[in-house]
């Protein structure tokens, strides 16, 4: 059974996990002791071999590969090869767990749509369920000893009440040689759908909700089957172990303490026990020990999965939820706060002073700025008023020369492309041109300055490209179509359509 300790730890104090040291089930100790008594076994057999047994030039000879042992054991890397290993397995436990097919959703669902409360409508129901029960029978029966020992035949799950014998022939008159978990779930589908026929689920939507929830739970169990098949890659599981072994296979001969009067480096003292080894094995085989019960979750270790419990308390709840709890409602009453504007529930006395404490409302809440630190400022650069237009801004910024005139050909190629790629409107650009005032009768003399290279500077507009005037074809009358020549010059292209943008530059050219 699992061990369970989270009420033990609820309120971090002081020494709070010193009181889980003691405890013997799923401990440490019970997964180690006999490992680290073996260690302990060897290591005191060399120990005393070295000291009682050995000759003198033997004792030299153990001393130097006591050195040697000692000097390269370190190079094997047990920490970081270990610690991958075990956050590999542990990760992978949990997601097993987060398999484990469970038919709360199922339930709820079969109960809201599968009409009908007479004898007709609960045999729907119950037989729905119970094919969902038996699907997870099926394959925790195939991944999990405890629930094999369990239900070891099939005539045992027709025992348990699962599968009837009609459908037991059916199961087994079904010519497959995998592993057949996924029947129930068909069953449930064909039985869904003679329901739907009979008109016992309203519509087309409820079926499809109820057939959803099912390849939920289908899908788990699926996953449950490959989680068992594919493992963790052996290879992984054998290069840690060996590290493991070949380390402490080189610390029972380099951790032994040597005669003191031999002057060797780092040998000043002469004990028996080696306290700080038994503890580094301790730590190590430990954490070993834990990949090995993790690895596989479904066996009968003191921390493996309780699968039979889950099958019992599934199978109960679901029959519950669609049978006896079906269209069972109180009566509806107004709530203690139908009339209330603020719903509150109340605290007891050992709850209260959290009433008094205010609501989170964010971490940003809490931060004061000065007075001066609140008034809004220029971007930096610009000198103008806040709505400058950004080619005068532009304009000082570039050096003045020849080539930057507006009359010369870079000064052109930069006006053309703030014109093409600027987001100012067409009503902006045209109030950076100014027209002269001429006598009655004349025709107007206007020029645009160019805002990015010289705002004095006035910039004539380059004359619209030499060709035949545009066109258009109309019907007419007697010919098919006629030819009309469309007066006036052809206007600006809208912001949004594509520009020629190579024709402009040949032109600027």
């Amino acid at each position: 059974m699992t061990v369970t300790y989270t009420a033990r730890v609820a309120n971090a104090r002081f020494g709070g996990f010193s009181q889980l040291l003691l405890l013997w089930r799923g401990s440490i100790y019970k997964l180690l002791w006999r490992e680290l008594l073996c260690f302990l076994g060897f290591y005191m057999a060399l120990s005393a071999a070295y000291r009682f047994v050995l000759t003198e030039g033997q004792k030299r000879y153990f001393e130097k590969l006591v050195i040697y042992c000692d000097q390269y054991a370190s190079l094997i890397p047990v920490s970081f090869v270990l610690g991958f290993y075990v956050t590999l397995v542990v990760n992978r436990w949990w997601s097993q767990y987060l398999c484990m097919p469970l038919p709360d959703a199922l339930m709820c669902v079969v109960a809201g749509t599968v009409q009908g409360r007479d004898d007709r409508g609960r045999l729907y129901r119950r037989t729905l369920m119970r094919y969902a029960g038996l699907s997870a029978v099926l394959i925790l029966r195939s991944v999990s000893t405890a629930v094999f020992k369990r239900f070891p035949t099939i005539d045992h799950v027709v025992e348990a009440g699962f599968m009837t014998r009609e459908e037991r022939k059916k199961f087994e008159n079904l010519n497959s040689s995998y592993n057949k978990y996924w029947v129930p779930c068909v069953w449930f589908s064909n039985l869904a759908a003679q329901a739907r026929r009979e008109g016992r689920i309203r519509d087309n939507s409820a079926l499809k909700l109820l057939l959803e929830e099912l390849n939920v739970f289908r899908g788990k169990c699926g996953m449950l089957f490959h989680y068992d098949w594919i493992s963790v890659p052996l290879v992984y599981t054998q290069v840690v172990t060996i590290a493991l072994y070949s380390y402490f296979l080189a610390c029972l001969i380099g951790r032994q303490f040597l005669d003191p009067a031999q002057g060797y480096k780092d040998h000043d003292l002469d004990l028996c026990v080696p306290i700080f080894t038994l503890l580094q094995f301790f730590f190590y085989a430990g954490w070993l020990k834990v990949a090995e019960q993790l690895i596989n979750p479904f066996g009968e270790d003191d921390d493996d999965f309780e699968t039979n419990f889950l099958i019992d308390r599934n199978f109960q709840v679901s029959m519950l939820a669609v049978d006896e709890m079906y269209d069972d409602l109180a009566v509806l009453e107004k709530d203690l706060y139908w009339d209330a504007a603020e719903a509150r529930a109340p605290y007891t006395a050992a709850t209260v002073f959290q009433l008094r404490q205010p609501s989170f409302q964010g971490s940003t809440f809490d931060i004061t700025l000065a007075k001066e630190d609140m008034q809004f400022q220029r971007l930096d650069g610009l000198d103008g008023p806040m709505g400058e237009a950004p080619g005068d801004f532009l304009q000082r910024l570039l050096p003045a020369g020849a080539g930057m005139a507006a009359g010369g050909p870079l000064g052109r190629r930069l006006s053309f492309l703030l014109r093409k790629n600027s987001w100012v409107s067409e009503a902006s650009t045209g109030a950076s041109c100014s027209c002269a005032v001429v006598p009655e009768g004349a025709a107007p003399e206007c020029s645009c300055g160019d805002p990015l290279l010289d705002p004095g500077l006035p910039e004539p507009e380059p004359p619209p490209p030499a060709g035949p005037e545009p066109v258009a074809l109309i019907p007419g009358p007697v010919e098919p179509f006629s030819i009309v020549t469309m007066p006036g010059s052809r206007g600006p292209a809208p912001p949004w359509l594509p520009s020629p943008i190579g024709e402009e530059e040949e032109n600027l050219a």
